[in-house]
């Protein structure tokens, strides 16, 4: 049930999370192509790659529940094949037979791309002492924290891209915004913790070391969305 219930509630952040980036770039270029469905499918593969690695592969003993809310839950409903059949098929009624196709070749070789890539930088992350630094008994999973950084700025990214480019009230996109970035700080910053701990760090002796590292993982975030928010507003 627990695990149920991590999947409904990662889903429902996808589901959201999908709706705005998906309706802010067809405000933003328009609706003359599916753009909004290919967008959020080789952000959703590239993250896949990225985050099985990390929750999969490097898996921590007890964050179950975790892997499945992410990659089942919040991945599962952030990207969609439906929609992207369904704009493929309404091309085809429409007669734009080379926009069809081109969906069909780039929403397929940029997907399967994009999980290759997020599968090659995660890799490489890890590869080198398994992602993590130990130094005079503590260890530093800078490997996780790049990951949360990456995830940071595509947050802050989207973040700008929404509120600039879309017509929905600003005061529900920012109370909506600011309830995405603060899960994610968490989150990203608990499952820190979690492998912290899961590597023989005691929550009762090494207090300072695990809030220590949350809180360094939380401003670095902040930083990188702030980073992102620039970023696409430039654009």
């Amino acid at each position: 049930m627990n695990q149920l219930l991590a999947i409904a509630l990662g889903g429902s952040f996808g589901a959201v999370f999908r709706f705005l980036v998906s309706t802010g770039i067809y405000q933003w270029l328009g609706r003359g192509f599916p753009f909004g469905t290919l967008v959020v499918n080789i952000i959703g593969s590239f993250l896949l790659g990225l985050l099985t690695e990390a929750l999969v592969v490097q898996r921590i003993t007890f964050a179950h529940d975790y892997r499945a809310a992410i990659l089942v839950g919040f991945i599962g409903a952030f990207t969609t094949f439906s929609t992207f059949s369904l704009e493929t098929l309404y091309l085809i009624e429409q007669g734009s037979l080379t926009k069809a196709a081109g969906n069909i070749f780039v929403s397929v070789t940029a997907c399967i791309l994009a999980v290759w890539l997020g599968l090659l930088c995660s890799r490489g992350l890890f590869f080198w002492s398994e992602g993590a630094i130990s130094w005079k008994g503590i260890t530093i999973p800078y490997a996780l924290m790049v990951i949360n950084l990456i995830g940071a700025f595509i947050i802050g990214f989207v973040a700008a891209l929404v509120l600039t480019k879309t017509t929905l009230p600003e005061p529900s996109l920012v109370t909506l915004m600011a309830v995405v970035i603060g899960t994610y700080l968490v989150l990203s910053g608990l499952y820190i913790t979690l492998y912290l701990i899961d590597q023989g760090h005691s929550f009762s002796t090494q207090i300072n070391l695990l809030l220590g590292t949350y809180a360094i993982n939380t401003v670095l975030c902040l930083l990188v969305i702030w980073v992102g928010f620039v970023a696409a507003k430039d654009l």
